[in-house]
C-alpha cells in the first residue's frame, strides 16, 4: 500500500504547512509593508508642509536678495524636494515695487513634488498636490538677523 497512514488513521499532510504559511506571510508583509510606505509618504506630506511654513517664515525676515538661502534651508528638510518647484512670491500693492516698506506679505509655494514609493517589485510615483504658506511681511533685512546667513 503506497499512501502512508498515521497512527490516527489519518493521510499525512507533508508541506501544506508550508504552503499556507507562503500565502499568509505574502499577504501579511504585503499588508505590513503598505501600511509603512503610507506612513513614509504621510511623513514626506508633513514634511512638504513644515518647509513652506519655515521658506516662510525666512523669506519674511530676510532680504529678498536671500531667497536662495531661503530654498535651500527649505530642501535641507527633505533631500528630495531638489525635484520639486519652489516659488517665493512678494506680493506688494498693485503697479509699486516691492522692497521692505511695501510688501504686504510673502507666498512660498512647492509644487510639482513625486512621492517615490519603495515597495518591492511595485514602484509607484505619487504626485503630491501643491503645498503654500503666506505670511504677513516683518522686517525683511539680514542685517543682523543671524536665521538669514547659510
Amino acid at each position: 500500500m503506497n499512501s502512508r497512514i498515521t497512527s490516527g488513521g489519518r493521510k499525512r499532510q507533508g508541506g501544506v504547512a508550508a504552503v499556507e504559511f507562503a500565502v499568509v506571510a505574502a499577504l501579511f508583509f504585503t499588508l505590513l509593508i503598505g501600511i509603512m510606505e503610507f506612513g513614509r509618504m504621510l511623513w514626506t506630506w508633513n514634511a512638504a508642509a513644515e518647509a513652506t511654513r519655515l521658506g516662510a517664515r525666512l523669506a519674511v525676515v530676510c532680504d529678498k536678495e536671500d531667497a536662495p538661502i531661503v530654498e535651500t534651508r527649505m530642501r535641507q528638510m527633505l533631500p528630495s524636494f531638489a525635484a520639486a518647484t519652489i516659488t517665493i512670491d512678494y506680493l506688494d500693492p498693485p503697479n509699486a515695487s516691492c522692497d521692505a516698506a511695501t510688501c504686504k506679505s510673502v507666498l512660498v509655494r512647492l509644487s510639482d513634488y513625486t512621492h517615490q514609493t519603495i515597495i518591492p517589485f511595485i514602484p509607484l510615483a505619487v504626485p503630491l498636490p501643491a503645498f503654500q504658506t503666506t505670511l504677513p511681511r516683518e522686517s525683511m533685512s539680514s542685517s543682523g538677523n543671524p536665521v538669514c546667513g547659510s
